[in-house]
């Protein structure tokens, strides 16, 4: 069995410590788990090991958070790997900071990338596990707050939510999305 677990960001050393590139920390600490380094590949850099017998593609998609779908799409069809075995995470304002929420489809909550994804893919339904970075910033400033680096409040456990966060798409690939969410949700 094959899984794609996808780490949503932008590229480029300006975005690398901002809330919008946390998919990209959780996809960097999967990788670092299953002992399995990034390499340049097509739409972006791919992690490819293996997690209790399981086959697992860890993407970063290099095309920009607006246009993930496209990475996805390719890296599903390339290794032939069906919707139920994809799990998107994601940076998510409507939830407080480092609050875990799993979800087997839904809509994109104006999030861009998950936007592209679903255009692309033409459906909804399909796991994202969202990080919740919160909405503490003033009116029109949403952009600033979200390509924005952590706070120092928020740096003293952000490492641990992360390694929660890459534990929960371990358990996705293995236990599956609905012991997933059980286990994990809210957490």
């Amino acid at each position: 069995m094959k899984y794609l677990i996808v780490g949503l960001g932008n590229k480029g050393e300006e975005y690398a410590e901002t809330r919008h590139n946390i998919g990209f920390k959780v996809a960097e600490k999967i990788a670092q788990t299953l002992e399995a380094p990034f390499k340049s590949a097509n739409f972006g850099w791919i992690s490819e090991g293996k997690y209790k017998g399981r086959k697992v593609f860890v993407l970063k998609p290099d095309t920009y958070m607006n246009l993930s779908g496209n990475a996805v799409r390719f890296w599903m069809q390339k290794e032939n790997i069906p919707l139920e075995n994809v799990l998107v995470v994601t940076d998510d304002l409507a939830l407080p900071f480092g609050t875990l929420r799993l979800r087997k489809k839904g809509s994109d909550a104006g999030h861009n990338g998950l936007k592209n994804i679903q255009e692309v893919l033409q459906t909804q339904n399909y796991a994202r596990l969202r990080f919740g970075i919160s909405a503490d910033f003033s009116e029109g400033k949403q952009v600033d707050y979200v390509l924005g680096k952590w706070n120092e409040e928020e740096l003293k456990t952000l490492q641990d939510r992360i390694d929660i966060f890459a534990k929960a798409c371990l358990s996705f690939v293995f236990a599956g999305v609905n012991n997933t969410m059980n286990t994990f949700n809210g957490k």
